[in-house]
């Protein structure tokens, strides 16, 4: 009689727990708990947008300071809006961000243009080396044979290019959307590598 007192225990407590969590008890409760938040980059960030997707890049200010501020300001006043990606070169990278690129029957000039200020002289921003590895996703800025030559044009490098590194200044890095990067890398292109298809961006930056 004491061992049929004590299954009819056990049964009213497990009837009890059934009905506490329908869904399988403590295992399931914990199962529902919140998922941890993807760590947001802290500080502004830019979306480079394109009809192949969108771009998203963190910045490196305490490495390279004043070319963050450059594209931060350039971006803001519409720079960029309406330039293309005019060098792709697959295994290596993709560069972009020259004015002259926004009118299509200036090809011979694709490459360089950059800024200017009100008397047309142009607004370049001194090197700033580091010892950040041109890993793949990695923001860098092109310049001219002059270390201090940066303007406006900035690449994407799709895959590890560790002879770059000391020679150009890293600013960023992408976070998300770098597959974008891949498609635009893989446009047919002519002998000057300049794609055959037009790749518009439209850059903002997001505090």
């Amino acid at each position: 009689m004491q061992k049929r007192t004590g299954f009819l225990m056990l049964a009213a407590v497990l009837a009890w727990a059934v009905l506490c969590f329908p869904s399988g008890g403590l295992v399931a409760a914990a199962d529902k708990a919140p998922a941890p938040k993807a760590e947001v980059p802290k500080g502004p960030r830019a979306i480079i947008k394109t009809k192949f997707g969108d771009i998203e890049v963190k910045f490196y200010p305490d490495v390279a300071p004043k070319h963050v501020d450059n594209f931060i300001k350039l971006a803001k006043s519409g720079f960029y809006n309406g330039t293309i990606f005019h060098r792709v070169i697959p295994g290596f990278m993709i560069q972009g961000g020259d004015p002259n690129t926004k009118d299509s029957l200036k090809k011979d000039t694709y490459g360089q243009g950059g800024p200017n200020d009100e008397k047309g002289n142009p607004i370049t921003v001194k090197a700033e080396f580091s010892d950040i590895p041109h890993k793949r996703g990695i923001l860098s800025m092109a310049r001219a044979a002059d270390p201090d030559t940066a303007g406006s044009q900035f690449f994407i490098v799709v895959e590890d290019s560790r002879f770059l590194d000391r020679k150009y200044s890293v600013f960023g890095e992408v976070t998300k959307g770098i597959g974008v990067a891949d498609k635009i890398v893989n446009l047919a292109r002519d002998e000057r590598d300049n794609p055959k298809e037009r790749v518009e961006m439209t850059v903002t930056i997001v505090e």
